[in-house]
């Protein structure tokens, strides 16, 4: 049995707006392909909120597949701030 080379089963998830704007994240293909898409649950403000993520595009780099995601707000918990100016 051989096993696949590192590069064949991970890719590089670009997240290109909303709350992950320029982060990344190493992820596993599923099937071979990357997932179209992805949820991300952060923390903004100190709560935790769930963040849904389409892909729009992907090229390699380098030998590494590389796929942009676009934030979906509808989808996703809204952005607020738990700031209160009072």
């Amino acid at each position: 049995m051989t096993s696949a080379d590192a590069g064949d089963i991970f890719y590089i998830a670009e997240f290109t707006d909303g709350p992950l704007e320029g982060q990344t994240d190493r992820r596993v293909l599923v099937h071979g392909r990357p997932e179209p898409r992805v949820s991300m649950v952060a923390a903004i403000d100190s709560m935790e909120s769930l963040f849904w993520y389409d892909s729009s595009d992907q090229r390699d780099v380098q030998g590494q597949l590389h796929v942009r995601y676009v934030f979906d707000s509808g989808d996703s918990d809204p952005v607020e701030s738990n700031t209160d100016p009072d």
